[in-house]
């Protein structure tokens, strides 16, 4: 433990350097509120100035002892109080990201208190104690606020302090650590094919076991399932499976595929897990308990490569050096009774991969928006509107209604766009080419879509 009275001396010596460095730099400007979409300002007001330029020698010393000591030694007293009162007169709002972090783990009100109001004091904005952790951080995100300097090495201390096991996540990587917080579950590290052991974390479920649509009695036709065929053969995944393993790696139609499903963003992807590089091992997907956007962080389980889990990117690890992207299947989510009179032939999931729970988070958890924060969110629909989602052939995302395109498919309208086409599968939307090929698109929520394709095109009639 540091002294107070060490402490105190230091942080006297520290904020006459602080004085300092800032009148000599002069290095601050505004965040220019012109660069940011109108609809940020009207939600969010205009951001403050951010300064550039490195800490100084006494700032870096007020985050150590606030961000990293504090984790370290568990505890909270005189000199994280000092520290943070130094943070707050900085006049940096580059460090509420750290705040933001910390406040993420807090159980203390009184010590919630005193981080909101230093984010307010720096943020130039009074924050309410209530969620002030979320509404903070989207104000960080809407107004993409620059972290401060060697961010991760803090934030890093933060997170592995806290939560063993993400020692081999928080590396340097193709990846914005800001967007980056905790889930609120651990990391499911078991390795591969053990996922019939428990786990305190979302368990993931490798090679499962699968039974023919007759047999599946236990599944009502108004059940909402997620259907993949790869060459021609065709499973089921029950959205109350997935909600529960929020991740399946798999093998169908002589491919093998890694499946996310974020509840949060209402989206189960199907990635291609095989056809790799020479010397490319297939990865194994596991949920790391982060999220990124409200969107959950994949990585693999093999190297501890993190994965862009919207787009299949790796972005950090070994697999991010060999530029490893993983490409899509198609995944149609529609109900069980259309899925299997379409396709009889399916297989589906046995009932024990849910562990006995049924949840059903798509309409009540959500109702008021993702309970995530997600900073600003692109107005043209709203948050939680299902679209389908695809790329075009000459790399531009659309998305498409789905409400309205299902009503026009069923009255027999053609839609297209670039080289897209849409047609009904089984009670559910696919894309295709001209020529019936499959395009790879699946179904999110629109906040999602718009937030991970930010130049997103969106289909109209």
């Amino acid at each position: 433990m540091i002294s107070a009275t060490r402490t105190g001396y230091r942080f006297q010596v520290a904020a006459i350097f602080l004085a300092l460095s800032t009148l000599l730099s002069g290095m601050v400007h505004a965040q220019s509120a012109d660069t940011l979409p109108d609809y940020v300002i009207e939600e969010f007001g205009p951001p403050p100035a951010v300064p550039e330029g490195p800490l100084s020698a006494g700032m870096q010393f007020a985050l150590r002892v606030a961000f990293v000591d504090s984790v370290a030694l568990s505890t909270w007293d005189e000199n994280q109080t000092q520290a943070l009162a130094e943070i707050s007169k900085s006049g940096d709002p580059r460090l509420v990201w750290l705040i933001s972090d910390l406040m993420r783990f807090v159980p203390s009100e009184q010590l919630n208190e005193a981080l909101t109001n230093a984010a307010s004091d720096l943020l130039g904005k009074e924050f309410r104690f209530e969620n002030s952790w979320g509404v903070v951080t989207d104000h960080l995100i809407a107004w993409d606020i620059p972290a401060p300097p060697e961010y991760l090495r803090y934030k890093r201390a933060i997170f592995t302090g806290i939560v063993l096991g993400w020692e081999r996540i928080f590396v340097e990587g193709d990846i914005d650590w800001r967007l980056v917080s905790w889930g609120g579950v651990l990391i499911d590290d078991r390795p591969y094919d053990t996922t019939d052991n428990g786990c305190n974390c979302i368990p993931a479920a490798d090679n499962p076991v699968v039974t023919s649509a007759a047999d599946a009695r236990w599944l009502r036709d108004d059940d909402v399932v997620f259907g993949i065929e790869v060459n021609g053969e065709y499973r089921a995944y029950p959205r109350r499976i997935m909600e529960v393993r929020e991740m399946v790696n798999d093998t169908l139609g002589g491919r093998d595929l890694g499946i996310p499903y974020c509840t949060l963003c209402g989206a189960a992807q199907a990635y291609f897990t095989d056809d790799l590089p020479p010397g490319v091992e297939r990865p194994v997907l596991r949920t790391s308990g982060l999220l990124s956007r409200s969107n959950k962080v994949m990585y693999d389980i093999k190297t501890y490569s993190v994965f862009d889990t919207f787009l299949g990117h790796a972005v950090t690890g070994p697999l991010a050096d060999k530029n490893i992207r993983l490409s899509q299947a198609t995944v149609v989510t529609t109900d069980w009774g259309t899925w299997k009179n379409a396709h009889p032939e399916t297989t589906v999931l046995l009932e024990r991969y849910a562990l006995g729970r049924d949840p059903d988070f798509r309409n009540g958890r959500d109702a008021n928006g993702p309970i995530f924060p997600v900073g600003d969110v692109d107005p043209r629909l709203s948050v939680h509107e299902d679209v389908i989602g695809v790329i075009t052939a000459s790399g531009t995302p659309v998305a498409f209604q789905r409400s309205t395109a299902f009503v026009a498919l069923k009255r027999g309208d053609e839609i297209a766009f670039e080289n897209v086409r849409l047609e009904l599968d089984a009670g559910g939307i696919r894309a295709v080419d001209k020529n019936g090929a499959d395009l790879a698109s699946h179904q999110a929520f629109w906040f999602a879509w718009s937030q991970f394709h930010p130049r997103t095109e969106l289909w109209s009639q």
